[in-house]
């Protein structure tokens, strides 16, 4: 899906071993058809990180509320407002922590369903081979183009033309992440969106004059995207993607850090028939102030920047993912496939690495295995099968370590010189008052990334300064035959 910029390590010096293992710095390949995540794109700071790029009316505000109560919508004493990032929720009253803010009939939701019950549903209804997020935007598409004559008219009317993702910058804005994998993912995504709307042109636009009478661009098809991308609560994904007018005017907030859920689908009405999107509060809010709550705790910047238009000045969302992949070319690769398939891996494994946090579990286990070879090979036999894997967890031997960390250690100078700025020249411009949103994201990714792979970089620089101190595999298993004592000196038997 994603277009990966990688490194594949130059060959290491160490004789008696195979070719390097492929190592990618890239953002982890993730399936868009089950991602898109939710809410409005909103930022944690002011108007430098707004995400829409005009504010609708207050004439167009005041339609859309009526419309919502006209279908049967409950807005309590909540508002949709002009807010710094955008649109927003402003209570209009003191309001305590879970209380329901927001109830929204099913009959108002963007999704299969509704794509099933218009005209659309015989090309692309829910018996179709279209994915959800695809035949979802389509509707969205026909019914802007269907301006006041549409049911959803007063809600696509406040909707932004653009928010600060990545997916909207211009060529000139995407130089400033040059280097990033955050460049990488997104133009991977702008091909897929770009792929998925060729087919749809081509097999259901094009030949379907009737319901498609205007001209629908990929921009507009990628607005549509992104729409769903930024506004769609997470659990709402796949076949249960659904965009839900007003509550996604909701924004994020990372001073709120609770991971519990601020809504639910409930029934209502007689018998509890009828269905509702049901929002509440996560915290205590003043009348005026904004309802928040928290997109996504474990998202790093680069994901927030790509999905919503913004960043957080927050060191747990920096993070970096190392691809790491068993080469075709290496003669033990069925071996070394097999084990990782037994224990829960496979040919390829990514790990996240965040700043200031340890490397995550198994990450140096499955270098071991990727970079095992020579004298070493005698491991993947298939006596040592299922203990192998309990063996890599420990240092092997010198060269296997040696491998490892100079592997790393290349390949973390080989991604950090493919920037254009350095760590300090990025926090000089972060002290400037005038960075405009999107630079500032570009800014923040960035630098995030560049000292999580200084951070990587140390950590195995220090773990070669220190292979004389480990304890290898020979030495491990002699002392469990007892031939070395634990002063490490050799045993003799006198007979």
């Amino acid at each position: 899906m994603a277009a990966l910029h990688h490194l594949v390590l130059p060959p290491r010096l160490l004789s008696g071993h195979g070719p390097p293992p492929v190592l990618r710095f890239s953002r982890r390949p993730r399936p868009l058809v089950h991602l898109l995540p939710r809410a409005a794109a909103a930022a944690t700071r002011a108007s430098a990180a707004a995400t829409a790029v005009s504010a609708p009316s207050e004439a167009a505000l005041q339609n859309f509320r009526r419309w919502l109560s006209s279908q049967g919508a409950e807005t309590g004493s909540v508002a949709p407002a002009v807010v710094p990032e955008g649109l927003g929720l402003v209570a209009e009253r003191n309001l305590p922590r879970g209380e329901v803010v927001a109830e929204v009939p099913k009959k108002l939701w963007l999704d299969a369903d509704a794509v099933a019950a218009s005209v659309l549903g015989r090309v692309c209804g829910s018996g179709g081979d279209l994915r959800p997020w695809v035949s979802v935007s389509l509707l969205i598409l026909r019914e802007a183009a269907r301006g006041g004559d549409s049911l959803w008219a007063p809600y696509l009317a406040i909707l932004p033309r653009q928010t600060d993702s990545t997916i909207f910058w211009s060529e000139e804005e995407l130089l400033e992440i040059q280097g990033t994998q955050l460049l990488s993912t997104t133009m991977g995504v702008k091909e897929y969106v770009q792929s998925e709307f060729d087919n749809v042109e081509a097999g259901i636009i094009n030949v379907n004059k009737d319901l498609f009478p205007g001209t629908i661009t990929f921009d507009d098809f990628l607005w549509a995207f992104g729409v769903l991308r930024s506004r769609v609560f997470p659990e709402l994904r796949g076949d249960k993607l659904a965009l839900i007018p007003f509550a996604d005017l909701i924004n994020h907030n990372g001073d709120i850090t609770s991971k519990e859920s601020c809504w639910e689908i409930k029934g209502k009405g007689f018998l509890g028939r009828d269905t509702v999107f049901s929002l509440r509060t996560p915290v205590d809010v003043k009348s005026g102030e904004q309802i928040y709550v928290q997109y996504d705790l474990d998202k790093s910047n680069a994901e927030l920047a790509l999905d919503y238009g913004f960043t957080e000045s927050n060191s747990s969302r920096d993070s970096y993912t190392l691809t790491l992949e068993i080469s075709e070319s290496d003669p033990f690769y069925e071996d070394k496939l097999d084990i990782a398939e037994l224990n829960g891996m496979g040919e390829t494994a990514y790990f996240d690495v965040v700043l200031g946090e340890s490397l995550p579990p198994q990450m140096i286990t499955y270098l071991r295995l990727l970079c095992l070879g020579g004298t070493d090979a005698f491991l993947l036999e298939a006596l040592f099968r299922n203990k192998v894997w309990e063996h890599l967890e420990l240092p092997v031997s010198r060269d296997n370590e040696e491998s490892i960390c100079q592997v790393i250690q290349n390949a973390c100078k080989s991604a950090l010189a493919a920037y254009h700025t350095t760590i300090e020249e990025d926090e000089e411009l972060l002290e400037r008052e005038d960075l405009q949103s999107r630079h500032q994201i570009a800014v923040e990714v960035r630098v995030g990334e560049k000292k999580v792979l200084e951070q990587i970089n140390d950590i195995f620089k220090e773990r070669e300064q220190e292979l004389d101190d480990l304890e290898y595999y020979q030495e491990r298993r002699l002392k469990d035959l007892g031939f070395i004592g634990d002063n490490g000196d050799i045993i003799f038997w006198e007979s």
